[in-house]
This record gives structure tokens, C-alpha cells and sequence, in this order.
């Protein structure tokens, strides 16, 4: 027992490791740019101001997308899909899989839910004791059903899913406007370094890294965010790309795909909804939606 909490503890400390190495670049980032770029290197004070500004606003806007990304706790499914005590003795005192099926059948049926597992029962969580809504999924690292369950992402140390989704999709756009913000600035300094035309010392150093960090990760966001920006207007997740969900009628790859313009409207993991529409939300910082609605489908 002491040995298992020891491992789970150890885990948890080394899960953190990705989000200590984002932050370390971040922090370099922001020194290399302010002190050594904009301080020390750029001479022309309004360009001086104007670049300090603006990767300021960017800078706050990236921090404050990671830190909801990583901090926002996971949504799980509400009361009603938790079995109730009759519910659960009955199901516990049936030893004949058949039986349990047809007890968590019967309880289905009060509730919204319309997928089901490979073999075709109705979802149900041993460890977590409830019976899963649509979309929902176990996350063994995160110790608990997940609504709406993207995946399980190592770099926020946190399972994307309903209540952060849209927290992460900013977090991924703030980043790459931060990329791009800087390789666009420092480029010119770059070109000077390179060619000889300024002084060397530790400026040089970090520009020239500060340009060669900022594209890298600027196409590998670029490949990533264009990837969700797909899953969204098809109504999907990552774990559902992979692996189709399964309802009565079988396997459905596009079971909640209800068309581009709806499936924007309809989750709000990514976008607001109001009543003239949709509107964008790269300024929106607070998840909008109930993690209870049932998303409307095909079948």
C-alpha cells in the first residue's frame, strides 16, 4: 500500500516535468526579448516602446491561456449518471454479466445517453461507480471520468476536455501569435548579428537562439492548432479520430458531426454562442455552456 501511494506520488511529481520545461523556455523568452533585445540591443526608443507593448499583451494574454489550461480541473458527469444505492447493491449482487448489462440497460433508459461500448452495453465506469454520458471517457492519469474527453495532455499536465478546451485552442493560438511576434521583430537584429554588423556579446547569443526557438515551435503549434481547428468543425475529438464512437446501429466516425456552422454553434468547449450567433473568443476567457446538455446528434 505504502509502495503503490509512494509510485502514484513519484508520478505525480514527474508529470509536472513537461510544464516546468515550458515555462523555463517561456521565462528565457521573456528575458532574451525585454532585457537583452529591447534594453540592451534596440537604440530607437519608439521602436523600443512599441515592441515592449505589444509582447506584453501578448505575453500576458499566452501566460494566462496556460495557466487555465493546466489549472482548470476536469469536468465530470453530474449526479444523475451515478448509480443509486438500490441501483448499485442490485448490480454489485448480480455475478451473471448478462444480467448486469440488461440492470444498467434498464437504468439507461432514464437517461440521455446514446453510445455505447465495443460490444454494444450501455458505458459503465467500475472505478468511478457511474454510468458514462456520451463523449465521457476514464482518464487513468487524471483519476476520474472526463466529460467530453480530448486527450490527456502531458505539456499542460491536465485532461483537455469540456471545461478547458477552449482554454487550451486559445492557449495554442496566443502561443503561435507569440512566435510569430517575436521571430517577425527580432529578425531584422538577427540578420545584423549574423552578418557581423553589431557588436558580439550575450545579446547575440539569445537573439540568434531567440529567432531559431520561435520558428520551431511556431510550426510545430502551426500543424497542431490547424489540427483542432478540423476536429472542431467536424464536431470530434482526438480520442473519437482514432477510435469511432460506437452506437446501436455500430461504429460511427461522424455520429456527432451535424454540419460545420452547427457544430461551431453547439460546443462550447471552443466558441460562444449567443443569440444573434457566433462569435469568436479570442478575448474570451471564461468557458460558457453546462456540462449536462446533451449534444445533439444523427442517430
Amino acid at each position: 500500500m505504502a509502495l503503490s501511494r509512494g509510485l502514484r506520488f513519484c508520478q505525480r511529481v514527474f508529470s509536472w516535468i513537461p510544464v516546468l520545461i515550458i515555462t523555463s523556455v517561456v521565462l528565457w523568452s521573456y528575458y532574451a526579448y525585454v532585457f537583452e533585445l529591447c534594453l540592451f540591443t534596440i537604440t530607437n526608443t519608439f521602436e523600443k516602446v512599441a515592441y515592449l507593448l505589444v509582447f506584453h499583451v501578448c505575453f500576458v494574454m499566452f501566460s494566462w491561456t496556460y495557466w487555465k489550461s493546466i489549472f482548470t480541473p476536469p469536468a465530470s458527469p453530474c449526479k444523475k449518471f451515478q448509480l443509486s444505492y438500490s441501483d448499485k447493491e442490485r448490480y454489485e449482487l448480480e455475478e451473471r454479466p448478462d444480467a448486469q448489462k440488461q440492470i444498467l440497460a434498464e437504468i439507461a433508459k432514464k437517461l440521455p445517453i446514446f453510445s455505447r461500448a465495443q460490444s454494444g452495453a450501455i458505458r459503465f465506469c467500475d472505478r468511478c461507480q457511474v454510468l458514462k454520458p456520451d463523449r465521457c471517457h476514464h482518464c487513468s492519469v487524471c483519476e476520474t471520468c472526463v466529460l467530453k474527453m480530448d486527450h490527456h495532455c502531458p505539456w499542460v499536465n491536465n485532461c483537455v476536455g469540456f471545461s478547458n478546451y477552449k482554454f487550451f485552442l486559445l492557449f495554442l493560438s496566443y502561443s503561435m501569435v507569440y512566435c510569430v511576434f517575436i521571430a517577425a521583430t527580432v529578425f531584422q537584429y538577427f540578420l545584423k548579428f549574423w552578418g557581423g554588423d553589431l557588436n558580439n556579446g550575450p545579446a547575440k547569443f539569445h537573439v540568434l537562439f531567440l529567432m531559431f526557438v520561435a520558428l520551431m515551435f511556431f510550426v510545430s503549434l502551426m500543424f497542431l492548432f490547424s489540427y483542432h481547428c478540423w476536429l472542431v468543425s467536424k464536431n470530434r475529438s482526438t480520442l473519437e479520430a482514432f477510435s469511432a464512437p460506437v452506437f446501436v446501429g455500430g461504429p460511427d466516425r461522424n455520429g456527432f458531426n451535424v454540419g460545420m456552422h452547427r457544430n461551431l454553434e453547439q460546443d462550447p468547449r471552443s466558441i460562444n454562442v449567443s443569440q444573434d450567433g457566433v462569435s469568436l473568443t479570442f478575448l474570451c476567457l471564461f468557458p460558457d455552456g453546462d456540462p449536462s446538455v446533451t449534444i445533439e446528434m444523427e442517430h
